[in-house]
């Protein structure tokens, strides 16, 4: 099918400011410029998300054309040097090269909503389109009076459009406070502290997560005081409701919004996708998702969501056939790489997950490291998986945050018990129950409550073990999703108390719910299950999640 004529990839902008540290407002301007086109009804505009990824005046314009789906390409160059900002933009007919438009931009920078205006201006009419009033308007509003605040809101949108790394949300955080403080009527700026805010503080960012909760809501209150009515406060909002609270139908009322808003843009989507999968409705998650890549064709992150749900319902070929796009877009993504090697571990074919995990690298201080211990633990090398947990313990553990703790100490007893030193196991079991159970239950929580019950369990407390567990579930009965995962810890824990009608029960459950870790590899596989091997249920429930 022919790419409509009146559609638009904006490549990375070229930094070419001497002092390289610029590079956060050639990003900037590139976002902004692409915000504004995407605000033109008759215009197909491409995420940032899905044109990150190339270089800023790449020779094959037609192949990334054919790529993202687009007619035209938008590239540009920056050049900034204190309050002087030089900009280049030329608008390009990818499957001829030809020139359509073509600018050079001198001002200084409190001009220079001027010239984001200007280049959107002239990309419309270079692809004869004609702008509605409302249109008009919008692009011509400027966020802040304030050339400071805008310069610390770019830096901050810099961080918070990488991929999603701990010191990016916080980097992102510090920048957006410091753009509200110089100008406190600037909404897009709070939007953007609201979202990366409620983001860190659900991923567990830094030393102090309460407090990112509180600027969270400072900052969805303080926009609901200027009363915008843009799609980024909207999605703020909805972030803040998901994220902070946990309330996923007043995030959905808020995506929703934030989509009417903004119908061209992925985030909204994406979002939407997210929370409904938190709520157990997964065909309409799906939906979502699809309209999404729809709009964002190469954007790495919604495709890593879409294929996780993929995998959660147990649809493994459609999971892996995104990750195979995934690799397509990244071939060095390792990230995808282990994803796949985990899919093929669930399937139980742990050949090929170890011919994909032996391109990884074994980097100890790697969120990826758990799936390589995982598959040593399969395969019945537990010296081996012994070796790389203390590894991990040695070199992180005042590091590690408290769903990683739980993980490494809670899989360091089960290892040494499942190498007969049951001596050792009883110590670590002690060490879990004494440091673990008194930390926050934000993050990975559920990792948590099984780290703790089943050193209850495993040291004899069988009762305490069971009552921290249904105290846990019963607070996540309104996820569907994360009340899923008791099921098999709920299972875990029988096998601990020794009661293997009640493992096998919860894992009858679980092996009908999606999106929990029960996989016929890990029933396969997964010593925990020893004892309850050769019972004719437990054989009946691993035969009915066998790969078809």
């Amino acid at each position: 099918m022919a790419a409509p004529e009146k559609s638009i990839a904006v490549l990375p902008f070229e930094n070419l400011s001497e002092d390289k540290a610029n590079a956060y407002f050639a990003t900037g301007i590139q976002d902004e410029i692409l915000t504004r086109l995407a605000k033109i009804a008759a215009l197909k505009v491409i995420a940032h998300t899905s044109t990150r990824q190339y270089a800023s005046r790449p020779g094959n314009l037609s192949e990334i054309a054919r790529q993202l789906g687009v007619t035209n390409i938008l590239e540009g160059s920056v050049q900034k040097a204190a309050d002087q900002v030089h900009i280049n933009a030329q608008l390009i007919r990818a499957a001829t090269g030809e020139h359509l438009w073509a600018e050079s931009y001198d001002r200084k920078l409190d001009k220079i909503f001027d010239v984001e205006r200007e280049v959107a201006t002239a990309v419309s009419e270079a692809l004869k389109t004609r702008l509605t009033s409302a249109e008009q308007q919008a692009l011509e509003r400027k966020p802040t009076n304030s050339p400071s605040a805008y310069e610390a809101y770019l830096r901050g949108l810099a961080y918070a459009l990488r991929p999603g790394y701990e010191r990016d949300t916080l980097a992102a955080v510090e920048h957006f406070s410091a753009a509200v403080k110089l100008d406190p009527d600037f909404a897009l700026a709070w939007a953007w502290l609201a979202r990366v805010s409620a983001q860190g503080y659900f991923n567990s960012a830094g030393s102090d997560v309460a407090a990112l909760r509180e600027t969270a809501k400072r900052a969805v209150t303080k926009l609901t005081q200027l009363q915008t009515n843009v799609a980024e406060a909207s999605l703020a909002e909805g972030y803040f409701h998901y994220y902070c609270e946990g309330n996923y139908d007043a995030a959905i009322a808020s995506f929703e919004k934030a989509r009417q808003l903004a119908p061209k843009a992925s985030e909204a989507l994406q979002a939407l996708a997210l929370v409904t999968r938190r709520k157990g409705e997964w065909q309409r998650s799906l939906e979502y998702f699809r309209q999404a890549i729809g709009l964002d064709p190469r954007n790495i992150s919604l495709l890593s969501s879409n294929a996780q749900v993929c995998s959660e319902l147990r649809e493994y070929s459609l999971a892996l056939k995104i990750y195979d796009r995934i690799l397509e877009i990244t071939p060095d993504d390792a990230e995808a790489i282990v994803n796949k090697a985990e899919i093929y571990q669930s399937q139980g074919n742990l050949s090929q997950a170890a011919a994909l995990l032996v391109h990884v690298p074994s980097d100890p201080t790697s969120e990826m490291f758990s799936t390589q211990v995982k598959q040593k633990i399969f395969e019945r090398r537990f010296a081996d998986a012994i070796a790389m947990v203390n590894n991990v313990l040695g070199r992180r553990d005042p590091s590690l945050r408290d769903w990683e703790k739980a993980y490494y100490w809670s899989t360091l007893a089960d290892l040494q018990q499942f190498s007969g030193d049951t001596a050792a196991a009883q110590i670590t079991w002690q060490r879990v129950k004494n440091e673990i159970e008194s930390l926050p239950r934000t993050q990975g929580r559920e990792v948590v409550v099984y780290a703790v019950a089943a050193a209850y369990a495993a040291l004899g407390d069988k009762a305490k073990a069971i009552a921290i567990v249904d105290e846990q579930a019963a607070q996540e009965a309104n996820d569907p999703l994360r009340a899923a995962l008791f099921a098999e810890i709920k299972g875990r824990i029988a096998v601990y108390a020794g009661d293997k009608n009640s493992a096998i029960e919860q894992l009858s459950v679980g092996a009908r719910t999606p999106g929990i870790s029960i996989s016929y590899g890990d029933l396969k596989f997964d010593p925990i299950w020893d004892s309850l091997r050769g019972d004719p249920r437990f054989e009946k429930i691993v035969a009915s999640l066998a790969p078809k």
